[in-house]
C-alpha cells in the first residue's frame, strides 16, 4: 500500500527566469519511484496573484482544487474552478494555472496512465534552470 499526507508533504520552490509571477511550491508524491505502475500525481500550492506557468504534460492530468481560487487555462479555453472542482487537462495540450482569490491556491494533479511524467514549461524555472520537470529523474 502506498498513502500520503498531503499535509505533511515537504514542497520545493520553483521560481520563472523571466517571470516572477511563475511561482508555485510544489512536489511528487505518487510515482514510478514510490511504486506507482500506471499514475503520478503532483501537489502543489500557489500565493495569491501568483501562476503555474504555462506548459504541456506527457500524460493526461485531473487538476483537483483542494482550495482557493483558480483560473485554469486548457487549450485556449479558460474557466474559473475552485475548491472542490476537478478541471480536466489532455495529454500535450497548453494550459497554466493562476491563483485568481486571495487565499493559497492547492491543487493536487493525478496523471493517469503513466508512472513518469514529462512536463515541458514555455519558460525556465530556478533552481532548476530549465523548462523540462521529468518526473524519471526524481527519487
Amino acid at each position: 500500500m502506498i498513502a500520503v499526507n498531503l499535509n505533511e508533504l515537504e514542497l520545493n520552490e520553483f521560481v520563472g527566469v523571466e517571470e516572477k509571477r511563475q511561482h508555485c511550491k510544489a512536489t511528487f508524491p505518487l510515482l514510478g519511484a514510490h511504486g506507482t505502475k500506471d499514475l503520478a500525481a503532483v501537489y502543489f500550492e500557489i500565493e495569491a496573484g501568483d501562476m503555474l506557468g504555462r506548459h504541456v504534460d506527457s500524460a493526461e492530468e485531473l487538476l483537483i482544487i483542494l482550495n482557493g481560487e483558480a483560473e485554469v487555462e486548457v487549450g485556449g479555453e479558460t474557466t474559473l474552478a475552485i475548491k472542490g472542482e476537478v478541471v480536466l487537462v489532455p495529454r500535450e495540450v497548453p494550459h497554466n494555472v493562476n491563483n485568481i482569490g486571495k487565499e493559497t491556491l492547492k491543487v493536487l494533479g493525478v496523471f493517469g496512465g503513466a508512472s513518469n511524467i514529462v512536463a515541458t514549461f514555455d519558460q525556465d524555472f530556478l533552481p532548476l534552470n530549465s523548462n523540462v520537470v521529468d518526473t524519471s529523474q526524481m527519487g
